[in-house]
């Protein structure tokens, strides 16, 4: 059985995906999706500058993490006021399953996204001379279709936290929020980052990988596990743990 969507909604859906706030929205996601991806390849650029053997070296992980925390935290402060701070088309994905952003615009947004890592990426390698631009890998021992259930596991982390974090019912998000989205990147980045690459980023792990001249293969582990993780996130936290309609008592736990 087909199911007709009604013209006139769709109409309105696109007229609302180009509104003058839509059109800063997609800045913003471009702009912060920019300053993320910068800082994060940047670490990983900055530290093979330090430390040659850097994928052995453990400390080098250590500052990919913490580069990726902080960087996401801000990335997501500053745009969260105008687009949600979004950062990331998973993250997209995984609100626009829970309702809380239309097909057009959750297009729009990953068009930015991608837009904002490909030029980073782009300066990366125009600034820095005589380094490659680093893509996110997975490691020998690891297929295809197990790095792709990882990357899957680390983005439904990732979009829960969200979730959790900009839910007005617990209250104003505030700069604990952003924070608390940093930090789970960070702990996902020192969990997992040697065996799937710990992208959790379509868009980040898309403008490495087209800017760095390198291959594309694996590049599905980097957008089926993470929108199949943020999808899950997101049913899951609208549909089971905090439904919309969920009553005060049930909230509190009573």
């Amino acid at each position: 059985m087909l199911i007709k969507m009604n013209p006139a909604s769709l109409s309105v859906r696109l007229e609302e995906s180009f509104t003058r706030s839509a059109l800063r929205s997609y800045l913003a996601e471009f702009i912060s999706t920019f300053v993320f991806v910068f800082a994060a390849i940047g670490s990983a650029m900055s530290s093979r500058k330090l430390m040659p053997d850097a994928t052995s070296d453990p400390s080098s992980l250590l500052v990919v993490a913490v580069a990726n925390a902080f960087a996401l935290s801000s990335a997501v402060y500053i745009a969260a006021g105008i687009s949600g701070g979004h950062v990331n088309p998973a993250v997209t994905f995984g609100l626009m399953v829970g309702g809380h952003i239309s097909i057009p615009t959750a297009m729009l947004y990953c068009i930015s996204q991608m837009l904002g890592a490909t030029a980073a990426c782009l300066f990366l390698r125009v600034t820095i001379v005589g380094q490659e631009v680093p893509t996110h890998a997975i490691a020998e021992e690891m297929t295809g279709f197990g790095a792709s259930v990882v990357e899957g596991i680390l983005t439904f982390a990732l979009v829960y936290t969200v979730y959790a974090a900009g839910d007005p019912r617990r209250g104003p998000m505030g700069s604990i929020g952003p924070l608390s989205i940093g930090l789970i990147e960070g702990a996902n980045v020192l969990a997992a980052a040697p065996f799937s690459g710990g992208s959790m980023n379509p868009a980040a792990s898309f403008g490495s990988a087209l800017v760095g001249g390198r291959t594309f293969k694996n590049q599905a582990v980097y957008w089926v596990g993470p929108l199949i993780g943020g999808a899950v996130a997101g049913l899951l936290y609208e549909n089971l743990v905090f439904p919309p309609l969920e009553s005060a008592s049930s909230q509190a736990g009573v």
